[in-house]
């Protein structure tokens, strides 16, 4: 019993691959999934046909890197030395036991200097065209979230330094409306300051990656990041994709990843996102477009112990606002931001038994702003008590929240070696595409087994 019994470690025997990996393994799943050849006509005009050294097989490549993002592995180089151990990955990769597997230089550098952002990009919008015509995908309502991937800088190593203000994108439309509100009130229009330089803010920037930004939210430790916008259907599969530096709030950067889905997808027609999206801009596009936003809840700001600013009505017919002790605020001006200014009687507030609760101006002055569109944010209201939009909010937790906890925890996405916008885009969409082959062969595989045993049971079923 407490003999060491024989180690057959030379020992030579006859096996086939194929017989070693399972038949129930992932990788076998992913394989009859998809037909992997269609790399080859991705890639074509990539490499050169009449002369050059032989190259790896740039299935090889890619399905090397669906490996790597799949199980979680942090690295190529670690991801050249599972495959050169593990079986399940030298039969995907169709490797014998003795074959020697591709260096992690080779992967390297191919996804360094070949494959570039637009031939990634182009991996996976056919995964999910692949998804898409074997009806699995479902992009009417579409679900939106941001999150922070902790980049590949230090924060010792930051400089200050001052960069211009991005201009939004809705500037020229805002103005437009500014001016013609101000017009209505007989104030003096704003000009459009196309002639002036544009305003410079001081931020924190890496000295190892720029294009990385400063993340720091709640108690989250201050650290270099970056923001990736993702939008998923109903059953969890990544749509698109977008990256920003970590200091982009999400509102901000919606509007790239929602040109993209308006563009790949036309029959998108319901918008869920968080609360931090629940801006007058984002709620006007998405109506205007004829799509319907479902936003939450989100709390007033102000002080407690202080109204709250719904208890501030504004009156249409007069245009005008009424406070609580029914004091009217007569309309003062528009501001460049897009908000009207509506002030009260000093002579009133003075004596207002509830000014402790209103306001702290030292000349007794409420002021209260209204949004030039806030039309659409009340519209965006109602429609979020709507019981059916109610209940798809209440899918956000299965979706989109999802999909990034399955990307931190199983797939090695909370943090990136890799520096710079294009590099780690490229990264995050191999991720996604991986995450989405999994999930569709798994989906695949499940249907299959169900029909086969209906098949079965209806087959050998015993007549009534």
């Amino acid at each position: 019993m407490l003999t060491k019994g024989n180690e057959n470690r030379v020992q030579s025997e006859i096996v086939c691959i194929e017989d070693l990996v399972p038949k129930g393994h992932l990788l076998r799943k992913i394989d009859a999934a998809v037909d992997f050849t269609k790399i080859y006509e991705i890639v074509e005009e990539l490499y050169c046909k009449d002369n050059g050294r032989p190259s790896t097989d740039p299935v090889v490549l890619f399905k090397t890197a669906i490996i790597q993002h799949l199980y979680g592995i942090s690295s190529l180089r670690r991801t050249a030395e599972e495959i050169s151990l593990n079986v399940a990955y030298r039969w995907f990769l169709g490797y014998s036991l003795m074959e020697r597997t591709p260096h992690f230089t080779t992967l390297s550098n191919n996804f360094c200097h070949r494959f570039t952002e637009e031939t990634v990009e182009r991996v996976f919008n056919w995964i999910l065209s692949e998804i898409n015509k074997a009806g699995y995908l479902s992009p009417e309502a579409v679900f939106i979230d941001g999150t922070h991937i902790k980049a590949n800088a230090n924060m010792k190593k930051a400089v200050k330094k001052a960069i211009p203000e991005a201009a939004k994108v809705y500037g020229e439309q805002l103005l437009e409306e500014i001016n013609k509100d101000r017009d209505d009130h007989g104030k003096n229009p704003f000009d459009d300051n196309n002639d002036k330089p544009p305003k410079e803010k001081i931020v924190s920037q890496s000295a190892t990656d720029p294009e990385c930004g400063v993340f720091h939210k709640g108690e989250h430790k201050k650290c270099f990041a970056y923001a990736a916008q993702t939008a998923c259907d109903k059953n969890g599969y990544v749509l698109d994709v977008t990256l920003n530096p970590g200091n982009v709030h999400d509102s901000v950067a919606f509007d790239g990843l929602y040109d993209k889905l308006c563009e790949a997808f036309p029959e998108m027609r319901y918008v869920v996102a968080d609360a931090g999206y629940k801006t007058p801009w984002i709620a006007k596009r998405v109506i205007d477009d004829g799509r319907i936003p479902v936003l939450p809840y989100k709390r007033p700001m102000g002080k407690d112990g202080f109204f709250r600013p719904y208890e501030f009505v504004y009156d249409e017919y007069y245009d005008c606002v009424l406070c609580p002790e029914n004091s009217v605020l007569k309309y003062a001006t528009t501001t460049r931001e897009g908000y009207r200014q509506f002030k009260s009687d000093s002579d009133i507030c003075q004596n207002c038994p509830s000014r402790y609760k209103c306001t702290e101006n030292k000349n007794c002055v409420k002021t209260v702003e209204k949004h030039v569109w806030t039309d659409y944010l009340e519209l965006v209201e109602d429609y979020r008590h709507t019981p059916p939009l109610r209940k798809l909010y209440e899918h956000r937790k299965e979706t989109i929240e999802r999909v990034f906890a399955d990307a931190k925890e199983k797939c090695a996405m909370r943090f990136t070696y890799l520096k710079g916008l294009t590099r780690n885009l490229g990264w995050v969409r191999l991720k996604f595409a991986a995450m989405n082959l999994k999930k569709y062969a798994i989906h695949r595989w499940h249907f299959c087994d169900f029909f086969t045993l209906c098949l079965f049971s209806r087959l050998f079923s015993v007549p009534a």
